[in-house]
């Protein structure tokens, strides 16, 4: 059975004060000899009672070396007593923090020019930043100072030099404050959108398709917006680097080609060796991008990846309460990969002599491997093409699928996120109703019922839970734009009104609270009555997630298109506009921004279908509006008589299911037959 834990922590002392966290990562940490605390205003008194420095240790539980770090370090009694001496020690799972992730990553960039996870850094009592770093070495190498050395050459300069390293924070502070104001304004029209396009296309790998070289991270926002500028303009361009970037991460070493599911990245530019941990957003937002492309294209590859995906997700992610658990770690037992990988001896004593190196050819297992140890991680460089290969292929899948889940599994962080949560319900709600899974549509409603009912407390959102129990960390921006965005879809996959008026209040209380008021379109990542960090966060730019402004803007448009709503759009295009030169300038910092303009060129279209319900003609034509239906549209289905903007006043023609497609204020005449619709939404600028 899969772990919920991490077997990373050795039990040297009775649990620390993390052991009541709702946190899998704090957890993992509730046994160290380090005497941690978790990110609270006592921690830093105490530090200000001691005089010593707070260090703050960020990470999450799927991360290598995060891991590593632990083993290494924080389960090291001698390195553990110079921390408990000299410093006070704060760790920070940064899913459930996004907020203190965000302030303190971007100091640590601006301190050694890059960032990653373990995070560490140094604090005054007051939680100004000092120094900064990522991962430490128990022992000086590669050019990296040893951890223990550096927590002494760290407590000596506070000790003989407190005042100037006070004085330096407060500098490091008010530089990083400087650079924190909005953007200036910038339109994201027609020719800003064809020239990300070009920009994307210089940065292409033409060679192993997506963007840049090694490591390789699914772009999957970058995806979405070529399909829908592929859909909107016709530009081939936009389409074929949709389309070989999916294709290869689809045939590569990072989607797992038994289960389903992408890993977190590639550590080389030819998609072969994965980062092993997977994530529930990259997965979420990959299920969208294969959907499209299917229904794009009818590619029956990425008809199956996208199911497969959506099975990964319910299937591996699923937890007891409908939501859906954050990731599955990179190691096993302390090993990186290993459930996963196979030498051509192992698929032999699996499968037999014959299928064994039929399936080694075909997976690309080699005798010299292509990861560690002489293993191999499997690729499908192509699908069988002879009808007996592939019932061959679907008998070795199924039996080595088995053989592997014998094998110790890898961890899984079940703590349940509103944010990714939110980008689940959205893309298993569009996805179900592109590819006709209710099966998916009624998990989706299960996450967004466990969201209604357990993260919303007392009329506000709460980030996570576990177990059923709700954290104590607040929403972020993020959390409220995604949960509304799930809810559209999910009001407009079902035509149950509960959807959208639950989906609403989550949007005004983004705007309550997380609106800049100083700027039109500006929004900050943490709510105005939020806990008070040296700097209250706003990233505008997109990273591994949308960015929260972005994916708010995103929840806007959809609302205005449902709702008539002219302040909803008005506001998303002025965040669009606001934020407007990140895509200008540097449009891989933008997928979702580009993605949400796309919506907003293409109108977003709107299709009405109205008709009885059970009434085949009604469900047909409401199959063939989603299946055609450009990236970005809104399709809402109910009976004759419906109240609403989008279904309000329109009836029936000839007494038969009629669609009326709209693209901005101009709507084209009703239809009744499916061939009418399909041209009609063909030929959609």
């Amino acid at each position: 059975p899969r772990s919920t834990l991490f077997p990373y922590t050795t039990l040297f002392r009775s649990a620390n004060r993390l052991a009541t966290s709702t946190s899998p990562y704090l957890l993992q940490h509730a046994s160290n000899p380090v005497d941690w605390w978790p990110w609270c205003e006592q921690a830093f008194t105490e530090a200000a009672q001691r005089d010593v420095p707070v260090l703050l240790s960020i990470g999450y539980a799927a991360c290598h070396w995060c891991h590593v770090m632990a083993h290494e370090s924080f389960e090291n009694a001698d390195i553990a007593a110079v921390m408990n001496a000299k410093f006070v020690n704060i760790k920070v799972d940064r899913e459930e923090r996004p907020d203190v992730d965000a302030i303190y990553m971007e100091a640590t960039q601006a301190m050694t020019g890059h960032g990653g996870w373990p995070m560490t850094c140094f604090l005054t009592p007051t939680g100004d930043p000092f120094h900064c770093g990522t991962y430490y070495p128990p022992t000086a190498r590669h050019g990296m100072p040893g951890f223990p050395e550096m927590l002494l050459a760290v407590s000596q300069a506070w000790t003989d030099r407190g005042d100037q390293v006070r004085e330096a924070a407060k500098n490091i502070v008010g530089k990083l404050a400087e650079r924190a104001v909005p953007l200036t304004e910038s339109a994201v029209d027609d020719r800003v959108l064809s020239a990300a396009v070009e920009k994307l296309a210089a940065e292409f790998d033409d060679t192993h398709s997506g963007f840049g070289g090694a490591p390789k991270f699914p772009p999957a926002m970058l995806l979405e917006f070529l399909l829908r500028h592929h859909e909107r303009t016709g530009s081939e361009p936009a389409l074929t680097m949709a389309e070989r970037t999916c294709e290869a991460m689809a045939r590569g070493g990072m989607y797992d080609q038994l289960a389903g599911g992408f890993a977190r990245y590639c550590v080389d530019a030819a998609w072969v060796v994965p980062h092993f941990e997977k994530m529930l957003y990259d997965n979420a937002l990959l299920l969208r991008v294969y959907t499209h492309l299917a229904r794009l294209t009818g590619s029956l590859s990425a008809r199956r990846v996208a199911e497969q995906t959506a099975t990964f997700l319910i299937d591996e992610l699923g937890t007891p309460q409908g939501g859906f658990a954050s990731s599955l770690d990179a190691d096993t037992g302390g090993q990186e990969g290993a459930t996963y990988v196979w030498t051509p001896e192992q698929l032999v004593e699996v499968l037999g002599p014959d299928d064994g190196q039929w399936a080694a050819d075909l997976l690309v297992v080699t005798g010299a491997g292509t990861f560690e140890h002489g293993s191999s991680v499997l690729q499908l460089p192509a699908d069988p093409a002879a009808p007996d290969d592939l019932a061959r292929w679907e008998r070795v899948r199924a039996a080595l699928l088995a053989a592997r889940a014998g094998r110790p599994q890898p961890g899984r962080d079940d703590k349940v996120v509103t944010e990714w949560n939110g980008m689940a319900i959205t893309t298993l709600a569009e996805a179900g109703g592109v590819l006709g899974r209710p099966e998916w549509i009624a998990a989706a409603a299960g996450a967004a019922e466990l969201m209604l009912g357990t993260h919303m407390v007392g009329g506000r959102l709460r980030r996570s839970s576990r177990c059923g129990a709700v954290g104590e960390a607040v929403g972020v921006l993020a959390d409220h734009a995604w949960l509304a965005e799930g809810l559209l879809a999910l009001h407009q996959v079902t035509g149950e009104d509960r959807w959208l008026n639950a989906a609403l209040p989550v949007l005004d209380l983004a705007q309550k609270h997380y609106a800049d008021s100083g700027h039109a379109g500006a929004w900050f990542d943490t709510a105005a009555d939020a806990e008070v960090l040296f700097r209250r966060p706003s990233n505008p730019t997109d990273n591994a997630t949308p960015a929260g402004a972005s994916a708010l803007a995103g929840a806007l448009v959809t609302a205005a298109a449902l709702t008539g709503s002219e302040s909803y759009r008005a506001l998303a295009e002025a965040s669009v506009v606001r934020a407007g030169l990140v895509p200008a300038r540097a449009p891989q910092a933008a997928g979702h921004w580009l993605t949400v303009a796309e919506a907003l060129a293409g109108g977003p279209i709107q299709i009405a279908v109205i008709g009885a319900t059970g009434e085949p003609a009604r469900a047909e034509l409401e199959t063939q509006a989603r299946w055609y239906a450009p990236g970005g549209a809104v399709v809402l289905a109910g009976e004759p008589g419906a109240a609403g903007p989008m279904l309000g006043g329109r009836d029936l023609m000839e007494g038969v299911p009629t669609a009326y497609v709209c693209h901005g204020f101009i709507c084209d005449r009703p239809v009744t037959t499916v061939d009418d619709l399909r041209a009609q939404l063909r030929s959609q600028p």
